[in-house]
């Protein structure tokens, strides 16, 4: 079983999050975000591919969310099946950049190539979950364009070779564990 730790704070507004991704079959992370306004506990639970199956959230003021997304497809939030998540298969997490990881293992774009998605957005600080349109395009061996395609958002990313975000412009910085 490997641990590894994972630090960033944030560049627009002052948040920090530590992460303790463990890895032995599955994956599991482990995260506290602080925020000026709240914290945010979350578990994500991910099969051996990087494919998303499981995530709890617990807020500081005593807000949670349950999101589970089966083998065969299904999502359901708190218990209640979400048919308008159906093209989603990863999370985004709009308080952590952890989340970018998902779409950048699991699918292993060579250099130059691109790839459309749909997440299921949990939006901050009301826990709100959407499904996301999104394009990431990988520029270099360490670096990925993230694409809102609903909106006009959209950044470079420079990520480890393990794809960890070290660095997304304008939102959060990786810091030493």
């Amino acid at each position: 079983m490997e641990t590894t730790e994972y630090v960033w704070s944030g560049t627009r507004g002052p948040s920090l999050e530590r992460l303790s991704l463990t890895q032995h079959g599955s994956v599991r992370a482990r995260a506290r975000v602080e925020l000026a306004d709240t914290t945010y506990e979350y578990e994500a639970v991910l099969d051996a591919e990087w494919v998303f199956r499981a995530l709890r959230v617990e807020t500081g003021d005593g807000r949670s969310l349950e999101l589970r997304h089966d083998a065969s497809g299904w999502w359901t939030e708190n218990r209640m099946v979400r048919p308008d998540l159906g093209d989603a298969v990863d999370i985004d997490l709009s308080f952590s950049p952890f989340t970018n990881t998902l779409p950048i293992r699991r699918l292993d774009i060579p250099v130059g190539g691109e790839v459309e998605i749909v997440t299921a957005y949990v939006a901050s600080p009301s826990l709100a979950v959407l499904p996301d349109p999104q394009r990431y395009t990988r520029l270099t061996a360490d670096r990925y364009l993230y694409e809102s395609l609903d909106s006009d958002f959209e950044r470079e990313i420079l990520v480890d070779a393990d794809g960890m975000v070290l660095d997304y412009p304008g939102l959060f910085t990786r810091q030493p564990a």
